[in-house]
């Protein structure tokens, strides 16, 4: 589903409000983890599917890489993929808006 600028531009800002605690893995576009040395690990999931990897293989990267690196992990920022959410909620709200007109 191709979405416009204006559609995406809405989802921006939307996401940008959204508690990113709880987000399916299909909805993330990376993390970036913050370790100690103010250095920091990015993981790019939008590339990792691009390679083909499953959801399921890139879970299981991150937890890899969090297990190997929990001494030096300061904090981690799931960074959305506004394409991937848009596209999975777009559909279902216009279904529910549809029927309010």
């Amino acid at each position: 589903m191709q979405l416009t600028d204006d559609v995406l531009d809405r989802w921006e800002q939307i996401v940008k409000e959204v508690d990113k605690e709880h987000v399916p893995v299909e909805c993330i576009g990376k993390v970036v983890f913050s370790l100690e040395g103010k250095k920091k690990k990015t993981i790019n999931f939008k590339t990792l599917k691009r390679q083909n990897l499953t959801v399921d293989e890139i879970d299981q990267l991150v937890q890899r890489y969090i297990e190997d690196n929990e001494e030096t992990i300061r904090n981690m920022e799931f960074i959305l993929d506004v394409c991937a959410v848009a596209a999975l909620v777009e559909p279902e709200t216009n279904k529910l808006l549809k029927g309010i007109k």
